[in-house]
Parts: C-alpha cells; sequence; structure tokens
C-alpha cells in the first residue's frame, strides 16, 4: 500500500455502493495523510471506515459500532480474477460459458462461482429431484445435472426457444440429457401442472433466476413442491446494488426489494443472502 490515502467527500450513506462506477466521483487524493483508515460520517447512519491506497486495492467498508470492527471486502477485478482461478470448472461449462458470452443478453448467465455453489448445494442435500427456473443457454442447470445422481432429475422451465437449442445441446454433449426434463413454456404454469400431478413435497433442490417482478409467486410455490429441509436458492437478490439505493425505485427494483424483505420475514425457511454474484438467497424450508 501507497504511504497516501483517499479521503471521503461526505456523501448519503444509502448511494454507497462500493462501484467503480461511482466511488472515483466521490473520492479525492489528499498528499499530506499517511492514514491508512480514515473516518467519515454520513447523515443517515454512524461513522463508517472506507479503505483504499490504491486501484488496485479492494474497498473496505465497515460499521465500527455495528460490526465490531469486522473488515468486509469488496471484490476488485484482480480480487476476482483471483476467485475465478479458484473455481473447478469443467470443460463443457467452460466452453458453454465462452460460446453464451457470445450471445445477446448473456449477462443472465450466473458466474462460474456461483454455478460451483448451486452444484455443491446439490452435492451437500444429496439431492435426486430438482427444479430451475429461468434456465437460458443451460450454464446453472447444466452444473446441476453434473451433479446430480445417474438417477436424478432436473426440471428445466424456460419459454426462449432459442436459448433452450444451446441448453439442450450442451446437455447432450455432457451426457446428462436423460437427467434434465425440460418445459418449454411459462413456469408458473409448469409449477401449477406439477402440483396438480400430486409432486407437493418430492422436490430437493430448486432454483429461480427466472422474471424478478414473479418472484413471490414462483416461491410459493416453490415451497409447496420442495420438502422439508429442501432448500430454495434465488438470483439477482442484489440486483446490481440497486435495492440499497432509496432513490431507485423502478418496478424490478421494487420488487427484488419487497421479495428480500418477505423472505427475510418469513418463518417458513432459514435464510442466508449471499453476497456472490449478483447475490444469492439460500433458503431452507423448515
Amino acid at each position: 500500500m501507497s504511504g497516501s490515502c483517499l479521503f471521503v467527500q461526505p456523501i448519503r450513506a444509502t448511494t454507497l455502493p462500493l462501484s467503480k462506477h461511482l466511488i472515483p466521483k466521490q473520492l479525492t487524493r489528499h498528499s499530506t495523510t499517511t492514514k491508512i483508515n480514515l473516518i467519515t460520517s454520513f447523515s443517515l447512519y454512524k461513522p463508517i471506515y472506507l479503505t483504499r491506497c490504491c486501484s488496485k486495492d479492494p474497498f473496505v467498508a465497515v460499521d465500527d459500532n455495528k460490526y465490531v470492527n469486522k473488515q468486509v471486502i469488496s471484490l476488485t477485478p484482480r480480487l476476482y480474477d483471483y476467485v475465478l482461478s479458484n473455481v473447478r470448472e469443467p470443460q463443457v461449462l467452460r466452453e458453454l460459458r465462452e460460446e453464451t458470452a457470445k450471445l445477446h443478453g448473456s449477462k443472465m448467465q450466473v458466474s462460474p462461482d456461483q454455478a460451483q455453489l448451486l452444484a455443491m448445494l446439490v452435492q451437500i442435500l444429496g439431492a435426486n429431484r430438482c427444479l430451475e427456473i429461468g434456465v437460458y443457454t443451460g450454464y446453472s442447470s447444466l452444473a446441476v445435472a453434473l451433479a446430480l445422481p445417474e438417477s436424478g432429475r432436473l426440471v428445466a422451465c424456460e419459454r426462449d426457444d432459442k436459448a433452450l437449442e444451446v441448453a439442450r445441446r450442451f446437455y447432450e454433449r455432457a451426457g446428462v440429457l436423460h437427467k434434465v426434463v425440460i418445459k418449454h413454456g411459462l413456469a408458473i404454469d409448469t409449477l401449477n401442472s406439477l402440483l396438480s400431478n400430486g409432486e407437493e413435497g418430492t422436490y430437493d433442490f430448486a432454483f429461480i433466476d427466472a422474471e424478478k417482478n414473479m418472484y413471490m409467486e414462483y416461491f410459493e410455490l416453490l415451497l409447496k413442491l420442495v420438502r422439508v429441509g429442501g432448500v430454495i436458492v434465488v438470483d439477482n437478490v442484489l440486483w446490481y446494488g440497486r435495492v440499497a439505493d432509496p432513490l431507485v425505485n423502478d418496478s424490478k427494483t421494487v420488487s427484488i426489494r419487497n421479495f428480500n424483505r418477505a423472505v427475510f420475514e418469513d418463518e417458513r425457511v432459514s435464510i442466508s443472502l449471499v453476497p456472490i454474484g449478483d447475490g444469492m438467497t439460500i433458503c431452507r424450508k423448515r
């Protein structure tokens, strides 16, 4: 670290997503200081420590009184590269990721570290029956299918037929097509159909990564389909940091914000919001 650090201009604490887009506009260099940790006060919250001594270093944002000096870092590109270098990504997943990167809407694909977490959850659960709402080109569902036993079953719901063509091709290439039941159409219809067929409480694991304004409806139906002790994982719960900004109130952000609050207050599940990718909430049905 260098000897000079960055002072923080007073800004609203609620507009403090530590992103490469926002922070540089809020910081100015002071050449005389040799301190690493600088304290500034915000009008809405208690003092927060900010640390940054060069553009390659991660930020540290700590509410001193609330979190007892626990340092929580944000990922810089260099640090995230290190994270990804420690992800065990199968070759077929890497090929799918690279092909998807060329397509419109590729940002909908989960990151490799997210996919690895999903696969591990499936393995820890010993899951045999899984559901995915929002498949896109199949990166996350392929990671899950690879983790399932030969007798496993994944119901994959997607309404984009062109994206499903890519997913099907890679299921076949990976040798897991026999594990995947592809449902082309509206996920709500598929979930209601499964319930009508008497499949309530028969699934071990579910992943939601589809229309944000439908999260609550998906969640309620999946709570019926997933067994007690089963897990539901929900993607994009941080929504690019917008959920924490009170000045952002578009329909998708409000929907996710309301969903997060509802799940937080829902005693039917145990939860953990994990800041991986765009944020994932892991819910275990009680």
